[in-house]
């Protein structure tokens, strides 16, 4: 099915509108997940201006607070969760198929408080990953367009599992320390292997770190190697849960090959390089 590009951005701050100009200027599609409000303080846009988005891109839900479900009772879990979706609905006139774990935590219970809600797919914030996974309510990503230090990849991959598949995009950005060459490397990977390349941010990220000028050029590049067709929103993404055939290099390997590869990762940092160790004894230990 050749290569597929798809972006997520995540919190619905004001800064979104920059986004979805920019999405529009490359042609490329994505999905704005929206909370109704921010519990934790920054600004949200204003009806208007979900409105304006949700004319020329796929809204999905954010809960209603930006609440962190696993911290929260069930009935209030259920509330946050039915209660963005209802409101988002209200706003927009249509369906809101889809809806994103705020700070990527959640537990199984929360999956199927979602399912239970009528969402058709969910995504999290485990990276690394070139497929849209294998259950539309735990849709990976690829890479966040963030300044990470090369230790936010490792914690993520010991954290997230799946290492077998991940073993391959952790293995790309550990070879950069550059942040942006890094993002570029997965996604020459992506499309050397006509795979999947799932960016995700925050707009208000980009302007903390003035990088908006940085994500024109890489979606200019995305732009250019990726076909109009294959530019997908988050809900054509998860349609194909599991259904592309995995590439050659997310295939299972014994334990000790995995451990063997994750040994030899080039890192600089004796930090990391301890952290890696630890992580391939924990491979070894539960595949």
């Amino acid at each position: 099915m050749g290569l597929l590009f798809s972006c997520s951005i995540d919190d619905g701050h004001p800064s979104d509108l920059k986004m979805a100009e920019l999405l529009s200027k490359h042609g490329l599609n994505g999905t704005f997940f929206v909370p109704i409000n921010n519990s934790e303080g920054p600004d949200v846009m204003s009806r208007a201006q979900i409105r304006d988005i949700g004319r020329r891109f796929e809204i999905g839900s954010h809960t209603h607070d930006h609440r962190r479900l696993m911290q929260m009772e069930s009935r209030d879990a259920h509330y946050q969760i039915i209660e963005g979706k209802k409101r988002l609905e209200d706003l927009l006139g249509h369906e809101v198929e889809g809806f994103c774990y705020p700070g990527g935590k959640y537990g199984q219970r929360d999956v199927a408080l979602v399912k239970a809600c009528g969402f058709s797919y969910a995504r999290t914030v485990t990276n690394l990953c070139f497929d849209s996974g294998s259950n539309p309510f735990e849709m990976p990503t690829t890479v966040q367009f963030y300044p990470h230090r090369r230790a936010v990849y490792l914690r993520n991959y010991a954290s997230a599992g799946h290492w077998l598949k991940r073993r391959a995009g952790l293995g790309v950005a550990l070879r950069h320390g550059y942040w942006l060459k890094r993002i570029y490397a997965m996604f020459e990977h992506a499309r050397r292997h006509e795979t999947t390349f799932h960016l995700w941010a925050h707009s208000r990220d980009l302007d903390l770190h003035d990088a908006w000028h940085e994500l024109d050029r890489f979606f200019g590049h995305v732009a250019a190697h990726v076909a109009p067709a294959s530019r997908v929103t988050n809900a054509q993404l998860a349609a194909q849960s599991g259904m592309r055939p995995p590439h050659p290099s997310t295939v299972a390997l014994p334990a000790t090959m995995v451990k063997a590869q994750l040994m030899t990762m080039p890192l600089e940092w004796s930090a990391d390089r301890a952290m890696l160790f630890q992580l391939a004894e924990q491979v070894a230990t539960h595949l």
